[in-house]
């Protein structure tokens, strides 16, 4: 998550940088240096903050579990955490699913796929 794309949820959350701080625990400074790129943003926060617009999306669509979507076989169905935890609108948050095939190694592989999926996409 670059520095734009922090602001951008964090104005789609509707939140000052203040509250933003208070809702992730984190300093009010560190908020100041996500948005002016000064720091990284941490790979929990920015779990947190999807998660957080995956909350506001779920209130004003439906969305299709990502089974459905992706049309997974039985076999890749039984192999994948969404699909045990019924969480077919939360994949790209679930470590270990089986997306295009395979696991995704880490946040950043994961995040690579996710962004070009419809369900990620339906958070924004």
């Amino acid at each position: 998550m670059n520095k734009n794309e922090f602001k951008k949820c964090r104005k789609r959350l509707n939140k000052t940088q203040k509250q933003m701080s208070e809702l992730l625990g984190t300093s009010l400074k560190a908020i100041h240096s996500y948005e002016q790129g000064w720091r990284n943003v941490p790979v929990h926060v920015e779990r947190q903050i999807y998660f957080l617009l995956s909350r506001v999306a779920k209130k004003s669509k439906a969305t299709n579990s990502c089974w459905i979507v992706k049309k997974c076989s039985r076999e890749q169905k039984l192999n994948c955490p969404a699909w045990e935890f019924s969480s077919g609108d939360l994949c790209w948050f679930i470590n270990g699913t089986v997306c295009e095939g395979t696991v995704q190694k880490n946040w950043k592989e994961k995040m690579k796929i996710c962004r070009t999926c419809e369900v990620f996409s339906s958070i924004f």
